[in-house]
């Protein structure tokens, strides 16, 4: 079967850095789908693991990258339940099996959820990652109860037109009370940011707490950081009510937590792939989000947060998506489609 991988870290416009293999066709293990990708979407954890900060132990070998993915079964293990062949299904996989950019791939069922009955497969391709990301930033890690009653509680989104940004927002908007201050420094992603349900939009190039005082809203209670926490960390902290909570996703070199006692902030951190990784009790709980996600984007209630199709799954436009990405300008989701 045809997949896309690399064996170096190299930069984006290298011809190198992501080529097209041939590669045995996989075998499901006991909780295992073996499914034909239709569809994946592209995130900044690819470019990350194609650029060396995830460790390849053997250069030797291809590495697969891909953790976003809407196909069909085509086969299950002997100890599956949730699922048949045939079922259309979307999930984000794991770091630690080959990804999704490729004709087939297997994905323990626990972490796959039924593909929304009104998207197409790109469209549904671009969901996963950033459901579960944001889902769990916002309900698991900052606990913020899913109500809509106003307690006067604000949550600032520094990143918002970005994938999970697209996402979270309108989480948050469509299922808490939250009044929602969304970051974006150019004027079609602001317009994107208030599309999707911020009651605010202020400019993360300009320093956050005076922005925040242009809109009226000196302080908030809780700060979703999804890009560049280690330049905007002081403003945060500033612009933080006492007690308030700080999650986060990105990658900081450093991150010092000292500064945080004062006002007696908590830190908390988000990372989708955890249940995966150490096979947690409650693995199955991202199966359970993305049926959520499904239902309520059947329902008219959450949108696809598409930005750019890039046409087919191949090395070149796996290149081009990468490179997108890496520049900062992305809006929304690039999906590919097809082999």
């Amino acid at each position: 079967m045809k997949a896309i991988a690399h064996f170096k870290c190299l930069p984006v416009e290298h011809p190198d850095s992501l080529v097209e293999i041939e590669i045995p066709e996989p075998v499901p293990g006991p909780r295992d789908l073996l499914v034909e990708v239709k569809a994946v979407s592209v995130n900044p954890v690819d470019t990350k693991v194609r650029q060396g900060y995830v460790p390849h132990a053997d250069e030797s070998q291809p590495r697969i990258l891909g953790w976003d993915a809407a196909g069909v079964v085509r086969s299950v293990g002997p100890e599956v339940t949730l699922f048949k062949p045939g079922d259309k299904i979307w999930y984000a996989g794991s770091l630690v099996r080959p990804g999704s950019n490729s004709e087939l791939q297997l994905v323990d069922e626990r972490i796959a959820g039924c593909m929304p009955q009104s998207l197409q497969f790109a469209q549904a391709a671009a969901l996963p990652l950033t459901s579960l990301t944001a889902w769990e930033l916002l309900f698991d890690r900052l606990g913020v109860a899913r109500d809509t009653t106003d307690r006067g509680e604000t949550l600032l989104i520094i990143g918002a037109a970005g994938g999970v940004g697209s996402i979270l927002t309108q989480l948050a908007r469509q299922f808490t009370g939250l009044t929602i201050i969304g970051t974006a420094s150019r004027p079609e992603t602001q317009s994107w940011v208030t599309e999707l349900g911020a009651h605010h939009v202020i400019d993360h190039s300009k320093p956050l707490s005076e922005e925040l005082r242009r809109i009226g809203i000196p302080e908030v209670s809780h700060v979703a950081s999804l890009t560049q926490t280690d330049r905007h960390y002081e403003q945060i902290i500033e612009s933080l009510k006492p007690q308030g909570r700080l999650g986060l996703i990105d990658d900081p070199a450093t991150l010092d937590a000292v500064p945080l006692k004062r006002k007696s902030l908590s830190l908390h951190w988000e990372l989708m792939y955890t249940r995966s990784l150490y096979g947690t009790e409650d693995m199955q709980e991202q199966h359970n989000i993305l049926n959520e996600v499904a239902r309520q984007i059947d329902a008219s209630v959450l949108r696809t947060t598409v930005g750019e199709h890039y046409g087919r799954i191949s090395a070149d436009n796996l290149r081009r998506a990468h490179a997108l990405l890496e520049s900062g300008k992305s809006k929304g989701k690039i999906v590919l489609e097809g082999f």
